[in-house]
C-alpha cells in the first residue's frame, strides 16, 4: 500500500457534506479538518499497482461541493 495525505478545499459552508461524502466511499484511513488554506486532509493508503492521479481522480469526481484538492505522496515513514 502507498500512503497519501490529500488536502481539500471545500465550498464555503460545505465542509461537513464533503466529508460525510468522502467517508461513504470507505478509501480513507484517517480524515480531520484543519485550519489555512484547505478544509481537509485525508489519510489514504493506495492499494499496489493502482494508478495514484486516477484512484484520487475516482474519489473526488462525484463530489460537486470540493473545490481543489492537493495530493502530497509519501515515501518512508520513521
Amino acid at each position: 500500500m502507498i500512503c497519501i495525505f490529500i488536502q481539500v478545499r471545500c465550498k464555503p459552508g460545505r465542509t461537513y457534506e464533503v466529508a460525510d461524502r468522502i467517508y461513504e466511499k470507505e478509501v480513507v484511513s484517517e480524515l480531520y479538518s484543519t485550519s489555512g488554506e484547505y478544509d481537509l486532509l485525508a489519510k489514504v493508503y493506495v492499494p499496489e499497482g493502482e494508478d495514484v492521479g486516477k484512484y484520487v481522480n475516482d474519489i473526488f469526481a462525484d463530489i460537486a461541493d470540493v473545490d481543489r484538492t492537493l495530493t502530497t505522496l509519501t515515501f518512508k515513514a520513521f
